[in-house]
């Protein structure tokens, strides 16, 4: 939510205090400060000035220098600008020398491409103004010569803060004044608001589904004079990035923001009988105030005419065709209460939004209906005019905490605050909460006093009940219903960090989740000692994109192959991009990869740790989440440099190094296995001869379509079973006493018999003399020259040895024989050369 610190002014004195202290004070009670922006400039420097002259730079086409009039009864001021947008005679903010905007950029003297240039012409947005236009700000011509620019546009700071989901009452700027008045023990400036004269609606306002509103007001105008608002308040919306529409609907967008309560207006004349709140009938149409028709269903609340017409879908945006327009003369305003679990369903499911619904969801108070709505009429009949009827009245205000926690009296009649002029009056539930004194000194160690504690309860709006240890709540505050919510409050208040520690945290042994925090974080370590970024890329990727630097189903290599269902998609996606839970890291890392080859990286070696999502058996069991790791190489090995102009690229040997110095003195197996769509090669990959992940190499087709030039190679493999594997206890053995002997073989074999196979047969060879077997040499000859083209040569060292004795000659030779005849016998066109 954004925040005009001008605006907050009206409701508490900020003088003294410094945005930074205002962003600390906040933060510290649990309301986070996102950003703080300047808009316009506050500076003598930056003012009103006119070009008198343009010329074309000398050495520039796209450049002009300028001689501009600041006002200052001096000669002209010399500037260089690239804008296109103005012409001679036009009048635009000019910063002098010495001058400093928005991002703390100073303007010097200096020159342009050899042209000396005295100042800067500017534009909306360098001077934290939201663009009005491409280029240089163009002011009207009645602006005054030499006056500062902050006599157009006030400067401003905006806050950008973050409300946790419990806390609606600080969705406004009142709210936020109130509660940074309490922290602060600062006076808190109320808005002035007339109470209310009620009558019964009547016949006028039916609500068919008093669950999904039980309350609702409306306030006749007749005679209103729709045009541009004031500009005080134009100023008080664009300052918060709302669009101003006209004087009607900018004051219903002020009152959400000052007060937090939405409000809607609806032309009188497109509502015919009255006013009904009921459920949409199945497959309704709708057209809001977007332009877009939507399709509602009957658990969605619309608020209609008593013809059956919709004129809004309750909470969340009202409708096009009864929206106040140029030629509207009577109005009828809304100010109600909707259940937050209707308008969040209703906003989710037509992933439709709006300030309104976004307080609603939250649980908008009652208590503010009758205020919004009074200060509403009231700025109406001061800006636009006409006369307003009573404030008429359906339904009633509902309690939206714990039963037990309402008060009522001896006869078990519900007691509460009043609320409105007159006879007819409406009823807030009055909320107590018992919180004795000594539940405080045991949280805070007798640290906060009580008459410190009672004057922060005071100022949040909490007093103490005619019952000892009882407070009673205000009805803004929904999040507040129990004893331990009073405690939260003082010391939130008073201030965690003034509260002196009294014990040490207590040792914990370490759990699951601890191992294997510490087991990936190892893992993180060596790869950026390898040269490794790791990326940290967003959960949900795209279904198909033509953008090759976004994360797209077709790249994902999953430790197994996809099945028709296994993706598990999002209902109501916020994007195309984002449409699907990722399988696999290989698409975030292929994206990455593509970004940064875009920007010219040669080196691209990247890795991922995080969960990737799936269902099972094709959609038909539960979805599972895991954790692995993507890991991709491609491009040179080493940045080129003096000293090596031209290193070779990366190979699949080196995603093997890699993997060997992530597990010392274990074994890494690659098993052939059928290529993914994208993929021209794959493997499984075994570790300790389990199952642990798969290996692919990109397909040249697909490099070429993301303009990769050089073969990428990803691997992604499952933590939990390299984590159970690699930190399982290390059985020593014995230092050999006695030497071993070795025995080298050479095999001839068909070109597409892979090395895994000769692995595999090797392994289950029953011979005990061998101990240990290495691939030395490979050998093709695609030209048929040396050996034939549809063969391969591959040399293995062998070596025997036996735990009690030395070997002899005999009893080597007699063992290796059996693991050649082995090989011979289970490996299909296998010769010895």
């Amino acid at each position: 939510m954004k925040i005009s610190l001008n605006w907050l002014s009206q409701y508490i004195d900020l003088s003294g205090l410094s945005v930074d202290e205002m962003s600390d004070m906040l933060t510290f009670a649990g309301i986070e400060v996102e950003d703080i922006r300047q808009q316009g400039v506050d500076s003598p420097l930056v003012v009103i000035a006119q070009v008198k002259a343009a010329e074309k730079h000398p050495q520039a086409d796209r450049l002009k220098v300028c001689q501009v009039d600041a006002g200052d009864g001096g000669p002209l001021h010399q500037i260089v600008c690239g804008a296109q947008n103005y012409k001679v005679g036009d009048k635009v903010p000019c910063a002098l020398p010495g001058a400093i905007l928005p991002g703390n950029f100073e303007i010097k003297v200096g020159k342009l491409r050899g042209v000396e240039s005295c100042g800067m012409l500017c534009s909306a947005s360098e001077l934290g103004l939201p663009d009005k236009e491409h280029g240089l700000w163009i002011l009207p011509e009645d602006a005054k010569l030499g006056e500062p620019i902050s006599t157009m546009v006030k400067p401003d700071t905006i806050l950008e803060v973050e409300i946790t989901p419990n806390r609606p009452d600080l969705l406004s700027h009142s709210g936020l004044a109130f509660e940074l008045a309490a922290i602060s023990e600062r006076q808190f400036k109320p808005v002035p608001i007339e109470g209310a004269v009620l009558e019964e609606a009547g016949d006028f306002i039916r609500l068919d589904q008093t669950e999904l509103n039980p309350y609702y007001t409306a306030v006749k105008i007749n005679g209103v004079k729709v045009q541009d608002s004031p500009e005080w308040l134009k100023e008080r919306l664009t300052a918060i990035g709302l669009r101003p529409i006209n004087n009607i609907v900018d004051i219903t967008n002020f009152v959400l923001h000052e007060l937090g309560a939405p409000l809607h207006a609806f032309d009188a004349a497109k509502v015919k009988g009255g006013i009904v709140t009921r459920t949409a009938y199945e497959g309704e149409e709708f057209k809001a105030l977007d332009g877009q028709t939507y399709s509602l269903n009957c658990t969605d609340l619309v608020v209609a005419d008593q013809e059956g017409t919709p004129l809004a879908i309750a909470g969340v945006m009202g409708g096009e065709d009864s929206g106040v327009k140029e030629g509207t003369t009577d109005i009828i305003l809304e100010s109600a209460w909707f259940n937050p679990s209707s308008v969040r369903a209703t906003s989710r499911r037509l992933a439709l939004s709006s300030d309104s619904s976004y307080r609603f969801e939250r649980g908008a108070s009652c208590w503010n209906v009758l205020r919004a709505s009074s200060r509403a009429v009231e700025l109406i009949l001061e800006i636009a005019g006409g006369t307003a009827s009573k404030v008429l009245l359906a339904g009633a205000p509902v309690a939206t905490v714990p039963e037990a926690a309402v008060s009522s009296d001896e006869e078990g009649i519900v007691v509460g605050i009043e609320q409105g002029k007159g006879p007819l009056k409406v009823i807030h539930p009055i909320v107590q909460a018992v919180m004795p004194w000594s539940d405080l000194d045991q949280m805070s160690g007798g640290v906060i006093p009580h008459d410190e504690a009672q004057r922060i309860l005071s100022d949040l709006g909490i007093d103490p009940s005619d019952e000892a240890d009882t407070w009673i709540l205000p009805p803004w505050r929904l999040d507040l219903s129990r004893s331990c919510d009073l405690l939260e409050e003082i010391i939130r208040v008073y201030g965690l960090e003034r509260i002196p520690s009294r014990y040490t945290g207590p040792f914990m042994p370490e759990s699951v989740v601890d191992r294997a925090y510490n087991f990936q974080m190892g893992l993180r370590r060596q790869l950026a000692a390898l040269g490794f970024y790791e990326t940290q890329t967003i959960k949900l990727i795209a279904s198909e994109s033509m953008d090759a630097t976004i994360a797209q189903v077709k790249d994902a290599m999953p430790l197994r192959p996809l099945m028709d269902g296994d993706l598990i998609k999002v209902a109501l996606p916020l994007s195309e991009d984002h449409s699907v839970l990722r399988p696999s890291h290989s698409s975030g890392l292929i994206a990455a990869a593509v970004r940064n080859a875009n920007q010219g990286a040669s080196v691209l070696r990247f890795f991922e740790i995080g969960r990737v999502f799936r269902n099972t058996g094709g959609g038909k069991g539960k979805d599972i989440e895991s954790d692995t790791m993507g890991i991709l190489i491609s491009g040179d090995m080493n940045p080129r440099s003096w000293a090596d102009s031209k290193p070779r690229k990366a190979s699949f040997e080196d995603m093997i190094a890699v993997l060997d110095s992530l597990a010392p003195n274990h074994k890494w197996t690659m098993t052939p296995a059928k290529a993914r769509p994208e993929s021209a090669l794959g493997a499984d990959v075994q570790l300790d001869g389990k199952p642990c992940g798969y290996f692919a190499r990109l397909s040249l087709s697909r490099c070429r379509e993301l303009g990769l030039k050089d073969a990428v190679y990803i691997v992604e493999l499952d933590l939990r079973k390299m984590q159970e594997i690699l930190t399982a206890p290390v059985k020593a053995s014995e230092l050999p006493q006695f030497p071993g002997s070795s025995r080298d073989a050479a095999m001839e074999l068909p070109v597409n018999v892979a090395n895994a196979e000769i692995v595999k047969v090797i392994d289950s060879v029953k011979e005990k003399l061998l101990v240990d077997y290495s691939c030395f040499d490979v050998f093709m000859d695609p030209t048929g020259e040396k050996m034939p083209a549809d063969k391969k040569s591959i040399a293995y060292t062998f070596m025997y040895r036996a735990k009690d004795r030395t070997l002899t000659a005999a009893e080597v030779d007699a063992a290796h024989k059996v693991v050649l005849d082995h090989l011979v016998a289970k490996v299909k066109g296998l010769s010895y050369r």
